[in-house]
């Protein structure tokens, strides 16, 4: 009799270990979700790749950035965090300055699963209302590393935010040489591809070092930089299903 109850228990462990497995690997599906617009790229003919940045804003990071973005004429999304606006608030009034685009990446940055849908939209709110006050309307949003299950993408539902995840994602784990970082992300763009990167705080400096190198071997390969906006906009993207 013991052996029988002892075979239950472990296959129940071993179910609940896979169902929670699972739900892990859901939530940071890049390219689905349960409810809510999402995209991750786009399907397109046109050789059109959005750089998007996460995290921020730091005034390192910003005045590294903004610099190699005007040189190569080039435009990007920043997806920023809600508390490091308010330590910095003129650094997201320059990154709009400076002609390009704001998204919400959460106030706080916690991974965004078990807390209650309250919280969620507390997270969401208060940064929007950061960005409201910086000029920034453009809602998209970006869930802090692209973790979400059901309440966070309820609440984004609700308060009408497009969640964009990526399809092509810096590795400075594995890339501290900012040219083998550089051709690690250029090996992987395809037409409709949104590009990660992280250059914003004072261990990310591959990433700045390496972004002359995205930028130029992006166009020597054809293609038009653009913002995560215009991507959808000029592809007929938003407002439709999640891709």
């Amino acid at each position: 009799m013991w052996r029988r109850w002892v075979f239950r228990i472990g296959m129940i462990a071993l179910a609940l270990g896979a169902a929670l497995y699972g739900l892990n690997a859901f939530s940071k599906a890049k390219c689905t979700q349960l409810t809510g617009e999402l995209t991750c790229r786009v399907e397109t003919r046109e050789k059109l790749v959005p750089l998007s940045f996460d995290d921020g804003p730091t005034p390192e990071g910003v005045a590294a950035v903004l610099p190699i973005l005007a040189e190569y004429d080039a435009k990007a999304t920043f997806f920023l965090i809600g508390k490091d606006m308010e330590r910095h608030p003129q650094e997201a009034g320059r990154i709009l300055e400076a002609g390009h685009e704001l998204g919400n990446h959460s106030f706080s940055h916690q991974r965004n699963i078990g807390y209650s849908r309250a919280f969620y939209r507390s997270e969401l709110e208060q940064t929007e209302a950061l960005l409201a006050a910086a000029g920034s309307d453009s809602g998209l949003f970006r869930p802090p590393f692209g973790r979400k299950l059901l309440g966070l993408p309820l609440e984004a539902r609700d308060a009408g935010l497009h969640t964009i995840m990526w399809d092509v994602e810096d590795q400075p784990e594995r890339f501290t040489d900012p040219a083998a970082y550089a051709e690690d992300i250029l090996d992987r763009v395809r037409p409709g591809s949104i590009i990660l990167i992280h250059p914003m705080y004072r261990h990310n400096q591959a990433a700045r070092e390496a972004l002359p190198a995205i930028l130029s071997g992006l166009r020597t390969r054809g293609y038009e930089i653009v913002t995560v906006g215009e991507l959808l906009e000029r592809t007929g993207s938003r407002g439709g299903p999640a891709q």
